[in-house]
């Protein structure tokens, strides 16, 4: 069967011909694959850095605002509900520790890193969709 085929050129160029195409499809597949391999890690990364700084940034605002109307419903006076023994004692106005201000000065370097990183790979990102759109 095979000395039929080579026998004849146009078969054997057709043959060679559909090798070439399937190889060249093979390549394009996998650089595809590649490509969006890389996007979606490059996505995870981007969206796992600002959901870290939303939920750093939250968490500082979030305990601080709390104590804020605690200790502006005791000053005041006025108590939405009555006291009960469950309730934990308000802090006083103290200056904070030097511990909580680094804990503080970390977080919020930590989230500046975060958020550049991210910003780094939204631009390289953008600029490849941009290049691979416009060749």
């Amino acid at each position: 069967m095979e000395l039929l085929e080579t026998q004849d050129p146009e078969k054997k160029k057709l043959i060679e011909a559909s090798h070439r195409h399937k190889s060249e499809l093979e390549k394009e597949v996998k650089a595809l694959s590649q490509k969006t391999e890389r996007t979606v890690k490059n996505a995870l990364i981007i969206g796992g850095a600002l959901l870290l700084t939303y939920l750093v940034v939250s968490q500082l605002r979030g305990s601080k605002e709390k104590k804020r109307k605690k200790a502006k419903a005791t000053h005041n006076g006025k108590e939405d509900a009555p006291a009960t023994e469950q309730e934990e004692p308000i802090e006083t106005n103290s200056p904070p520790s030097f511990l909580s201000q680094l804990g503080e000065r970390v977080a919020t370097q930590a989230t500046v890193m975060l958020l550049d990183i991210a910003k780094e790979k939204l631009a390289e990102y953008l600029s490849k969709r941009r290049q691979h759109e416009n060749p």
